[in-house]
């Protein structure tokens, strides 16, 4: 079995991940969204490997990370909309699909004709992207479907025995996925919410749209353009539930079920906002910040699917907040989370 490592980021361990990079392996890395399992974007088979390790359906596109703006030369065609977004967000948690070259394998886009493109912030990603020199392909160090990782201890949960290494660079600053805006088809349209905000996109290249499938599942036949567009992703073992309607009335329905759930024999427990922790306290309530503060949940949210899993948990209902801002990415994950399993809390109170 292959003997997986977890090195602090220091000077020998880049240069081991970048020597891994370029003989055709994988490493797994921090960024300031989640950790990223890269392997060389311009090496087809060791892009198929970063599939194999992750379970992950060869369907699903990929991100390539690169470190400086030369790096596009002959990977991409800049769309006018580009160079604005870059000057704006780049280094930073925004990926933009532009238009590939033969030089990107298939393997990376999906046969997709435009290719995911991001330039990270985070020190670590950007000293080994300089060190190895190459454009890394990098979808989250997770196996498919669970929560994406946003420590190493993630990562080794999921990956152990399957990559041969892991830097470890701390907790990730924004804890979820980077934002992809589609800038090649019609419309500027965000195929995944994330940190930067359709608001803040707006102010550099003007209205923005927002993708419908980010609020619900895939339609029969309709393709994943981005990551993270499958039905049921980031998601723990057990069954979530997302709770509507007024707050109180969504504090009672979460007591009410976590009531029922456990009287089935169920290992239930609630995920509810700060604010709300004291009146739910006999529902094993984990805290997923304040319903204010939606960057708060952001960075708690998919710790806390791990942790519900490691518990055991399977019957887990959930406060949702207004899709708007960093909430929307929040609302995106919680339902492919739930597979977009919702509940209206009048119902459950009308149902006693």
């Amino acid at each position: 079995m292959l003997q997986t490592q977890v090195l602090r980021p220091d000077a020998d361990a880049l240069q081991a991940a970048a020597q891994i990079l370029r003989t055709g392996g994988l490493v797994a890395f921090p960024t300031e969204t989640v950790y990223g399992l890269g392997a060389n974007a311009l090496d087809r088979d060791a892009v198929l490997s970063i599939f194999a390790a992750k379970g992950r359906p060869a369907d699903n596109p990929l991100i390539v990370h690169i470190h400086d703006e030369a790096q596009l030369e002959g990977l991409v065609e800049l769309p006018p909309l580009a160079r604005p977004l870059m000057r704006r967000f780049w280094p930073g948690p925004l990926t933009i699909l532009m238009p590939r070259t033969d030089r990107i394998p298939d393997a990376v886009t999906a046969g997709l004709e435009t290719v995911a493109i991001r330039m990270p912030s985070h020190p670590v990603a950007r000293r080994l992207l300089q060190v190895c020199e190459l454009p890394v392909a990098a979808p989250s160090a997770n196996r498919s479907g669970k929560p994406s990782p946003t420590t190493a201890a993630h990562v080794l949960e999921d990956m152990d025995g399957r990559i041969p290494l892991i830097l470890d660079g701390g907790s990730c600053e924004v804890g979820l996925e980077s934002t992809v805006l589609d800038i090649c088809h019609g419309a500027p349209c965000i195929l995944r919410p994330g940190y930067v905000t359709r608001e803040e996109l707006a102010e550099v290249i003007g209205p923005v749209e927002v993708a419908g499938s980010v609020l619900r599942p895939l339609a029969k036949g309709e393709f994943a353009r981005s990551p993270g567009m499958r039905y049921r992703h980031y998601a723990p073992e057990g069954q979530i539930t997302l709770v509507t309607g007024a707050e109180a009335d969504v504090v009672e329905a979460l007591r009410r079920l976590h009531r029922a759930a456990c009287a089935e024999g169920r290992r239930s427990c609630v995920m509810c906002f700060t604010e709300h922790c004291a009146a739910l306290r006999d529902c094993l309530p984990h805290d997923i910040g304040s319903r204010d503060k939606p960057e708060e949940a952001a960075r708690r949210l998919f710790d806390t699917l791990r942790t519900v899993d490691d518990e055991g948990m399977d019957a887990i209902f959930s406060e949702v907040m207004p899709p708007e801002g960093v909430g929307l990415a929040v609302m995106n994950r919680l339902g492919r989370a739930a597979a977009f399993r919702t509940v209206d809390a009048r119902i459950v109170l009308q149902d006693g």
